[in-house]
């Protein structure tokens, strides 16, 4: 008789996580926590919810960040400011072992929802405070939003053309928070299991971008420069740009060594003389000559079409990449080779997307589950905290939740 291996179970099953959150940066963590089987009980406020729901309705109506960062969440809707909703929330952290809150900066504590107050009461809860600059300081009690701490990280000085510094397309504030707040909630679950103590976990998002920011930081405070902004070009390294090509493409390429250079003037240039030039022989030299590297290669590349381009490259052994925009994201070859695309539920029907990055072989695989519906689990939490459906509907009937 064959015996089937059983998948093992996703790390965080039976883990239990309330986030009072909103926006994106602890919303993103704790959709991570949920992916590998953390329960999510996420709290929103009674009017409207996560103001994220409002942001557009680009996924069949309902909001993209939204629906990016709170699948596989329960959603209850609560009053914090009626004694009665926070008592409820009181009674969730009681039994949880993770809390994680990013409300603006004193709001918390005055609700007594600050990690500090909550792992004095429960000592084995991890409680996590994501914040715009910390606790402390000058600028503790700044508005962050996620351009904001961007511009003030530094990120938006490196990023863009010589004459224009532009964000980043995507919120990496509060990306690089998220990510430092989901692998620090790890990290005190690993501490707890040696020592059977929770505690505080403090992640800011200045904090969190200003790690993000090594190379141009690191260059800058020992160089005494800052890297220039260079378009798609690389600043150091030359080529390492994007081409155009024949058929209306772009073609990014990096050459990485010398040799890489000889391989490419000789297979993809057509100049091989070139490869012994002194003006293009090292990358400090093509460096200097960016310009006159910058035509030869964009001459090249500019009388074939994209595919092409690209299989010529590999073929001589150069790296390269096609310019996607994001509706060519959606389809890109290697993700749907891979299997990456799951369909999830939500109030909308069923909407597409990516399979986390984090693939455990031979583990059962990531739990997507739905968008929740605003206060879609309100009555069922509270059931389970011992509420009569007499005390859920008196509740709703005072606005306490929904």
């Amino acid at each position: 008789m064959i015996h089937r291996m059983q998948p093992d179970p996703l790390p965080l099953e039976g883990i239990t996580v309330v986030a009072v959150e909103q926006a994106v940066a602890a919303p993103f963590a704790t959709r991570q926590l949920a992916d590998l089987g953390a329960r999510v009980v996420k709290v929103e406020r009674i009017d409207g919810g996560d103001f994220a729901r409002g942001y557009d309705t680009a996924a069949q109506g309902l909001a993209s960040h939204f629906v990016w960062c709170n699948r596989g969440k329960e959603s209850v809707a609560l009053d914090l400011k009626d004694p009665r909703g926070l008592d409820v929330v009181r009674r969730l952290v009681a039994d949880a072992d993770v809390f994680v809150q990013n409300l603006a900066q004193g709001a918390a504590a005055r609700l007594g929802l600050d990690a500090a107050t909550l792992c004095a009461e429960h000592p084995r809860l991890i409680a996590v405070d994501i914040s715009g600059y910390g606790p402390s300081g000058p600028y503790a009690g700044k508005r962050a939003y996620d351009m904001l701490v961007q511009c003030e990280a530094g990120l938006v000085s490196v990023t863009g053309t010589p004459e224009q510094p532009v964000k980043a397309g995507i919120p990496a504030a509060d990306i690089a928070a998220a990510m430092y707040a989901f692998s620090g909630v790890l990290a005190a679950l690993v501490r707890r299991g040696t020592t059977g103590r929770g505690g505080p976990v403090e992640v800011s998002m200045l904090d969190a971008l200003a790690e993000w920011m090594g190379h141009p930081l690191h260059h800058a405070m020992h160089d005494g420069t800052p890297p220039a902004r260079t378009g798609l070009a690389h600043a150091v390294i030359v080529p390492y740009d994007a081409y155009s090509t024949a058929d209306g493409g772009h073609v990014l390429l990096s050459v990485q060594n010398d040799r890489e250079w000889r391989r490419l003037a000789q297979q993809v240039v057509g100049r091989p003389e070139t490869a012994d030039d002194p003006r293009f022989a090292t990358n400090a030299a093509r460096v200097a000559h960016r310009e006159r590297v910058d035509a030869l290669v964009g001459e090249a590349l500019g009388k074939l079409g994209a595919d092409e381009a690209v299989a010529r490259l590999e073929a001589a052994g150069i790296a390269c990449a096609r310019l996607r925009d994001v509706t060519e994201v959606a389809e890109h070859p290697q993700l749907a080779a891979r299997n990456r695309w799951r369909d999830v539920g939500s109030p909308a029907g069923p909407l597409r997307a990516l399979l986390p990055p984090i693939t455990l072989p031979g583990g059962a695989e990531a739990r997507m589950g739905s968008v929740p519906r605003l206060g879609e689990h309100t009555g069922v939490v509270l059931r389970a905290l011992g509420m009569t459906d007499a005390d859920v509907a008196e509740l709703r009937r005072d606005g306490v939740v929904r």
